[in-house]
């Protein structure tokens, strides 16, 4: 949810221009923002916790008077929030900002002790601008100190870096799934993460892409890549009307949420995972040894979209926690008279808060003893008003009634959750929990990978957008995520889409199969690998069409599918959000090529708040 804003020239106050920019981010969501300005001696930083409000007050009372300086709000990720956490982050005569995750933090911090650097941060972006400084105290320009400085990182970035050494001049650097764009004006320059924060200044306008490397000056901005080497890249006029300026570029509001996907994810890992005590912090939730133990089963409930994600629950606080799971449809719940008391735990589901079904859902359980987690995106809604505890998944704004980033976070919270009781009940030891926090750092840059794939999904798009029905199938913990495949294709392009476990095929979903019918295998390597590749062979032995989801590397699956689509692997539980990726493009491309109206499709809500 972090912005960034930068400008160097002489027609604005950097600082006026920061602000400004700072607010058109706002809905991205935030805890904390800072400015840092050049005044002409050095760098002045000024920060402040909370809301834009509260740093328009420290400015102030201490304003920042000249033409260059970066600016940034940020969201949790490394560190609680707090004033010492905020950005921009000092180093010498460095100052940095920063969107993304550097995986290996723990290394470089160690290092940079052993060194002698002094870290006053719990953040991974400070490291960023001690490594910086450290290669322009070797002498070294500030273009060449970044590009040697994130040489050592692994992980995702968007940086803004400037410093007081170089004081006309300002780097961006990008690597993952953060954006970063450039402005170009008379005498001026601008960077940001999203078009609206500079859209008032210029309409000319660089998006950088993976790998590159900006320096901006007055006189406008070079890019290289990570060896130095000059790349061009195209200079776009920005014609946006105030509602495709929310639409951040993309055609659809759902276009926009799948893409929004990893600065999603990250959002809701924020600061959540403690790498040092290989811990899990659940916002403060707290469950004791005993209780845990305690636990007779663990009910998740929701409907639709977040029902798939339960499911996905389910497998993951099993098998992690070691405590029964039951996952009941909302709506269905009061109904069948569930056998609840104090040794239970519900964790209600709901993007909205407000989703009838599972509030009643949740009054039932709650009046029959049970402690109540809510699993939510919408803050102070009344789901989370109403349960004990609350974690709220920091998607921001899901516009398209078609769920994606909703989803996948809310699938992010319960491997939290599930980490959280393998921990306290001592299921999980220290090692096992540091590989999954390690996967789950790694999954945002995962997420990127897989929305790759969009043109091919959109050329294995094109072939079947006639077909009248698809089948989608997955085993095990995909299995879920066949059921959200298909209702995702359902909800928005109108096509008749089953998801079907792929044992199940044979009683009964195979007479549909034919040389008309579409059926997509998810068919990552996992244990039942061998298993699903046989499925995939029943449906060719019917001569269905199949579209493979495959882990990368998996040659031989070309063999027995019609088209392939190929995902990074991620273990037995986070993989779950990586296979879902595609099909979530693939309902998008065929739904626009049928041309429905994708992010209102008829006769649906956003919020069902009526039973």
């Amino acid at each position: 949810m972090c912005g960034i804003v930068g400008y160097i020239g002489r027609e604005h106050r950097a600082m006026d221009v920061l602000m400004d920019g700072l607010r058109r981010l706002e809905y991205r969501g935030y805890d904390s923002a800072g400015v840092a300005v050049h005044d002409g001696a050095r760098i002045e930083v000024r920060r402040a916790m909370g809301k834009l409000v509260n740093l328009d007050g420290v400015l102030r009372d201490s304003p920042l008077e000249g033409g260059a300086g970066i600016g940034h709000t940020r969201w949790a990720t490394h560190g609680r929030p707090s004033e010492a956490n905020a950005h921009p982050h000092r180093a010498g005569s460095v100052v940095v900002v920063h969107n993304g995750i550097i995986e290996n933090h723990t290394t470089l911090r160690a290092g940079l002790r052993e060194r002698g650097c002094e870290i006053v941060s719990e953040t991974d972006t400070e490291l960023i601008a001690h490594l910086v400084n450290e290669e322009m105290e070797a002498g070294k320009g500030l273009m060449e100190a970044v590009l040697a400085a994130t040489a050592k990182c692994v992980g995702s970035y968007a940086l803004g870096v400037i410093s007081d050494r170089e004081p006309d001049q300002m780097v961006a650097a990008k690597n993952g799934g953060s954006p970063i764009i450039l402005g170009l004006a008379d005498d001026q320059a601008f960077m940001a993460s999203d078009i609206p924060a500079i859209l008032p200044y210029t309409r000319r306008m660089i998006f950088l892409e993976d790998g590159d490397f900006a320096l901006l000056s007055r006189g406008g901005c070079e890019i290289v890549a990570a060896d130095a080497s000059p790349i061009e890249r195209e200079v776009r006029t920005i014609q946006w009307d105030p509602v495709s300026a929310e639409k951040g570029g993309y055609d659809r509001f759902m276009q926009k949420e799948i893409f929004e996907q990893p600065r999603a994810i990250s959002d809701t890992i924020g600061a959540r995972i403690l790498d040092e005590e290989a811990e899990v912090d659940l916002d403060g939730i707290s469950f004791t040894a005993d209780e845990v133990r305690g636990y007779s089963r663990i009910y998740l409930l929701a409907c639709g979209t977040s029902w798939h994600a339960c499911l996905v629950g389910k497998y993951m606080i099993e098998q992690l926690a070691g405590i029964p799971v039951e996952v009941d449809l909302a709506s269905e719940f009061r109904y069948r008279k569930p056998i609840i008391d104090d040794s239970c735990l519900v964790i209600t589901v709901s993007q909205s808060g407000e989703t009838a079904d599972t509030l009643a859902a949740l009054r039932e359980a709650k009046s029959l003893g049970a402690r109540i987690l809510a699993i939510c995106n919408v803050r102070d809604s009344t789901i989370p008003r109403e349960s004990d505890d609350v974690l709220y998944t920091h998607a921001g704004p899901e516009i398209g009634v078609a769920s994606t980033k909703a989803f996948t976070t809310q699938v992010v919270a319960f491997y939290l959750t599930a980490l959280k009781l393998g921990s306290v009940s001592g299921r999980l030891s220290p090692d096992e929990m540091r590989k999954h926090i390690g996967d789950l750092r790694r999954l945002p840059r995962l997420v990127d990978e897989a929305l790759a794939t969009d043109e091919h999904v959109r050329g294995i798009a094109q072939k079947y957008f006639h077909a009248s029905d698809f089948l989608f199938l997955g085993r095990g913990i995909m299995f879920p995520a066949a059921l959200e495949g298909a209702l995702k294709l359902k909800e928005i392009s109108y096509i008749h889409a089953e998801g079907y476990a792929a044992g199940e095929m044979k009683h009964g979903p195979i007479a549909l199969i034919d040389e008309d019918m579409p059926v997509v295998v998810i068919a990552n390597r996992s244990p039942v690998y061998d298993k699903v590749v046989s499925n995939l062979e029943e449906v060719r032995a019917r001569e269905g069409i199949v579209i493979a989801v495959a882990s990368e590397g998996d040659e031989a699956i070309e063999e027995c599918a019609d088209d392939v689509i190929r995902v990074p692997d991620l273990g037995d539980f986070l993989t779950s959000i990586l296979v879902s990726v595609p099909l979530q493009l693939l309902a998008y491309h065929v739904a626009v090529l049928k041309g429905t109206d994708v992010d209102q499709p008829r006769n649906l809500a956003k919020s069902v708040t009526v039973e």
